[in-house]
């Protein structure tokens, strides 16, 4: 049996009768690796080390409201995990191809903190970037690069598999089926480097592919039909391993400008995803190649080439019944006199939430939180993420809902001066992956509807049985009972569906100064 301390709950525990907040809503903070960006520090190669900065970081994400985090395992061809295709990452050790010491597996570390404290674990992976920055580099002896280097292409000082190369997309399928096939992740995520971003004046290097592969094609037909199939393909290897593991991409924020495409935005962008990166996202949703879709608006509000409002109204209008997860710019705050302002990403949230076909936000990324840029940790904790929320389910993976828990025993106590509910919880059926169990309160047994409301508690089932003490003071300050209170638990799978409420638990207490009372 798990004991479930405090520190470990996805929220800042209580939750008003009278919320203002969604139900089901994802939150995640990506969380780089790529030349230190957000994990490990420069320099910091120590494993312990490691190990104690990455439990620090996600500390401050469920203080900040978050219920999951993308992280980076994959930056250039290498591994933040032990893998018989790629070596270690440099930018876990110093030296690509050298194993962390001590030794330890990070990947399966992490997914096992994150899974502690309730938050979702997407493992975030770049499609065919392979050599950072060529000449500095470290690249081990075992580097794909080293062992077929016909497979890449030199661009803009780095180096790409070749997208159009069939052998160098099953490589990458099967790098990506390894990790689902051994891993506990919930999600697979690719960034927007499918096709490098333009230079001005310089061509991507594929003509020698193209004039192999092209058979009479459009070029640029040609080449994004590269991307799709190896969508296709990762979807497939994806599900083919976990069913329910999901597979989702955060491409540039647009699409196509509306003076290239009636179906584009009204927007100016000097470079889009189906004209420069050769992704195309709207056939992928439509197809339901992917699952989710996080579209990066790290733009403002009345932006001169692509406001804010135009992009989130468009996504919203463009998600093809898939999920849709606006990516927001933590980073930029305090970067220029616009992005001073404090309300940008309040306003940018609120914005979002005005749609039922979006989902959630993700911000890049997770070292921007350190600062509290502009105060906005304090409006996440205080006000936008006061209150928990539960990850939509996908209900074109799984719809069935998970069988309510059982409550096994639960008795009072006394501590520090404070009555605790202590409650013993357990899944009730063992064939079904259980993420977490959800407690709602309350005060009347008529007002019993869990549909609409975000529970009061979201608990990490660890295991098949959990201790969990409840501080009934805590939900007295914001449901006022005064004689008699109700909890409802519920099951939530690793789709996110959830189960049913069980066997409500009534408590009871003679005068609003009495003890509360179980009643059995």
């Amino acid at each position: 049996m798990k004991i479930v301390p405090i520190s470990w709950i996805l929220v800042s525990c209580l939750i008003s009768i009278c919320f203002a907040q969604p139900k089901y809503e994802f939150r995640a903070a990506w969380i780089a690796t790529v030349d230190h960006i957000d994990w490990p520090s420069r320099g910091n190669y120590n494993s312990d080390s490691q190990k104690a900065e990455f439990i620090k970081i996600l500390d401050m994400h469920v203080q900040n409201g978050m219920n999951a985090v993308v992280m980076q395992i994959r930056p250039a061809a290498d591994a933040f995990y032990p893998s018989q295709y790629e070596p270690w990452s440099q930018w876990l050790t110093g030296k690509q191809g050298k194993p962390p010491a001590p030794y330890y597996d990070p990947l399966e570390f992490m997914i096992e903190e994150a899974h502690k404290r309730g938050l979702e674990f997407h493992a975030w992976c770049n499609p065919y970037r392979a050599e950072f920055s060529i000449g500095k580099s470290s690249i081990a002896p075992t580097h794909i690069t080293r062992v077929h280097p016909e497979w890449f292409l030199a661009y803009g000082g780095k180096r790409y598999f070749d997208p159009g190369n069939k052998q160098a997309q099953d490589f990458v399928v099967k790098v990506i089926r390894d990790i689902v096939s051994r891993y506990d992740v919930d999600a697979l995520h690719f960034d927007d480097y499918f096709y490098p971003y333009r230079i001005a004046g310089k061509e991507f290097p594929d003509n020698k592919t193209y004039a192999q592969y092209g058979a009479g094609m459009d070029k640029n037909a040609w080449r994004r039909s590269n991307v799709d199939s190896i969508i296709v393909k990762l979807n497939r290897a994806i599900k083919e391993e976990k069913s329910y593991c999901r597979f989702g991409i955060s491409p540039f924020g647009v699409w196509r400008n509306k003076s290239q495409d009636s179906l584009g935005s009204n927007t100016s962008a000097g470079q889009t995803n189906y004209d420069d990166l050769y992704a195309d996202i709207l056939l992928w949703l439509r197809e339901g190649y992917i699952d989710y879709v996080v579209p990066q608006l790290y733009w403002e509000h009345g932006h001169r080439a692509a406001p804010y409002e135009v992009l989130v109204d468009w996504w919203a209008n463009n998600s093809f019944g898939k999920h849709c997860y606006i990516g927001l710019g933590y980073y930029k705050g305090g970067s220029n006199t616009r992005w001073k302002d404090k309300n940008i990403i309040p306003e940018q949230i609120r914005d979002a939430r005005k749609y039922a076909t979006l989902q959630g936000q993700v911000y890049f990324s997770s070292k921007s939180f350190v600062s509290n840029p502009n105060g906005w940790n304090d409006s996440l904790r205080n006000s936008y993420y006061k209150y928990p929320a539960l990850i939509p389910p996908m209900y074109w993976i799984d719809s069935a809902k998970p069988t309510p828990p059982v409550i096994t025993s639960i008795s009072s106590s006394q501590a520090s001066g404070q009555q605790e509910i202590i409650i013993n919880i357990a899944n009730s059926d063992r064939e079904i992956a259980i993420r977490k169990f959800a407690l709602y309160a309350f005060t009347s047994a008529d007002k019993i509807n869990t549909a609409d409301i975000p529970p009061v508690l979201i608990i990490p089932a660890l295991n098949d049985a959990i201790e969990y003490r409840l501080k009934i003071a805590d939900i007295l300050k914001l449901l006022k009972a005064d004689t008699e209170l109700f909890l409802a638990f519920t099951t939530v799978d690793a789709n996110n569906m959830e189960s049913d409420t069980g066997d409500l638990q009534k408590l009871r207490r003679k005068g609003a100064n009495a003890a509360w009372e179980i009643v059995r």
